[in-house]
């Protein structure tokens, strides 16, 4: 049953009808326990309220937990291809519900309209790659060295499981999360990201009319210190699944790791793309401008960093400079605009403060470099699209994650210095190279440190039915998606049945018949 109405209060404002949207614990729509609320704003338009939403805390966090423990029992017990039939009706919920989700995507976190569109996407085909998962959670039998005996493994799910997700891809990132962990038999409490509540909150009334029971699956909106770590701190929780910056990650598998939890973390990036002498130019060029302002640069495996043989050195900053100056700027929602803005006011002051870190350390801006402040572009968070080129690799802007609408341009002289140089990073998510040489390709995907690899493609992110995650300090060795997402959601437990009738000793019994005979 949709439970649309009940998520929802409408109250009035400068802008009408502004609704205001509750949690979602144990089946129903409740008010956070303090009564407050926090406001979302549309980047594109600050003035535009998107609507109110729960504030929460710890006591809201406790009840969220009380739900997803009470339900675990008898949702683990039910059949995994019962659950992917869930699964799969979510799936086609969300594709009748696409475009209503990627309109509101646009509104609340600004990516264009085609890109909001390919966002909810993904969580379509992660819901079908997962409910087929359902009849796929393979365990293993294997031959045991002792006669009459059977030896198997199974998987098992962890429990309760907090799921703490980033605004940048609040459809998808949730999806990736959540649906392996329910196919797997865990109950889940979700918090969204503060910028994107209501994409949080659509996806969640989607789940529910699919026929998740009650307690399964909770969400709470609300900061990540008030909830975020609530949701770390309660010992029922088993299991912590994260994506946000390296430095809130370090945080929260620290305390995870004194708690005994498992903690998942998929953090930041540097990402670089490598140009070889022999690479083709003008597929370089339009993979560039994907790679690095696509969802304003606002993309964990967006290409902040771009390294260049000498011999096409020139040539692409003129020609890359060129195409980047003429990329249309606005409101996503209009179908002819190519970057929109960037999430908040305070992601816009963090952006162009990296543009002044630049220019102070000596790097040549070729294009963009400003806040954008002229008629409707003041009422929003528009930063230009920015290129630097001449950036030395100790420089900030070839180092540190800007996480916006600015890329490097970083000179070399050989195939072997652009693998250092891209190797040359603290993080280690998406690394990419053209060429036409298969030689070199073959090369760049054995040496580049990273979980991701592209050969004549940008660092754009990863199909849903394989790993995605990264190395060094992106992450902290789980992965996303595929068949490696059932792993973080899952305990591993072996399995003997001996119908010897006689004790057996495994390998000493084995040992001493062997040494007698």
């Amino acid at each position: 049953m949709s439970t649309k109405t009940e998520s929802r209060e409408k109250t009035e404002g400068k802008q009408g009808a502004v609704q205001t949207y509750q949690n979602f614990i144990n089946g129903k729509w409740v008010k956070a326990k303090s009564g407050q609320t926090f406001t979302s704003y549309s980047p594109a338009n600050l003035d535009e309220a998107i609507g109110h939403f729960a504030l929460s805390g710890p006591e809201d966090v406790k009840a969220a937990v009380d739900a997803a423990e009470k339900a675990l029992t008898e949702w683990r017990r039910t059949p995994a291809p019962t659950r992917a039939e869930m699964l799969y009706k979510a799936a086609t919920l969300l594709e009748t519900r696409k475009e209503d989700l990627a309109r509101v995507m646009t509104r609340e976190m600004g990516k264009v309209i085609k890109e909001a569109r390919g966002d909810v996407q993904e969580a379509i085909d992660m819901a079908k790659y997962m409910a087929g998962e359902g009849r796929r959670l393979f365990g293993a039998t294997v031959p045991s060295e002792m006669p009459n005996k059977f030896a198997m493994s199974v998987r098992a799910p962890i429990g309760v499981v907090g799921i703490i997700t980033p605004w940048n891809f609040p459809v998808a990132i949730p999806s990736w999360k959540i649906f392996p962990a329910l196919v797997a038999g865990n109950t889940v409490v979700f918090k969204p990201a503060t910028d994107t509540p209501l994409c949080g909150l659509m996806f969640i009334e989607i789940l529910n009319e699919a026929g998740f029971p009650p307690g399964v699956i909770n969400m709470i909106t609300g900061g990540g210190g008030s909830c975020g770590m609530a949701i770390v701190e309660d010992p029922r929780v088993r299991a912590i699944s994260i994506t946000g910056s390296t430095q809130v990650g370090r945080q929260v598998a620290g305390r995870c790791g004194e708690l005994m939890k498992r903690i998942s973390c998929e953090l930041g990036g540097k990402n670089a793309i490598c140009v070889m002498e022999d690479a083709d130019l003008d597929l370089v060029i339009e993979g560039a401008l994907w790679g690095s302002f696509g969802t304003a640069g606002q993309r964990c495996t967006a290409t902040s960093r771009i390294i260049v043989h000498s011999k096409k050195y020139k040539e692409f900053c003129e020609r890359f400079a060129e195409r980047v100056k003429s990329l249309k700027l606005g409101n996503g929602l209009d179908p002819e605009v190519e970057v929109g803005p960037v999430v908040s006011k305070s992601q816009l002051e963090s952006v162009h403060n990296y543009v002044e870190i630049g220019k102070k350390e000596g790097a040549k801006l070729i294009a963009g470099g400003n806040i954008l402040t002229e008629g409707d572009f003041g009422k929003g968070c528009f930063h230009e699209p920015t290129v630097f080129c001449d950036v030395k690799t100790d420089m900030r802007s070839a180092q540190e994650e800007i996480f916006g609408p600015v890329t490097c341009i970083i000179e070399v002289k050989s195939f072997e210095e652009a693998l250092k140089v891209a190797n040359g990073t603290d993080y280690g998510l998406s690394l990419s190279m053209y060429t036409q040489d298969v030689n070199r390709a073959f090369m760049a995907m054995q040496e580049l440190e990273s979980g991701i690899v592209y050969i004549n493609a940008p660092t754009i992110g990863a199909e849903i039915q394989l790993p995605f995650g990264g190395v060094k300090q992106t992450g902290n060795g789980h992965r996303e998606a595929g068949t490696a997402a059932i792993d973080q959601f899952t305990e591993w437990k072996s399995i003997y049945v001996d119908y010897s009738g006689r004790l057996q000793k495994a390998q000493i019994d084995a040992y001493e018949n062997a040494d007698k005979e």
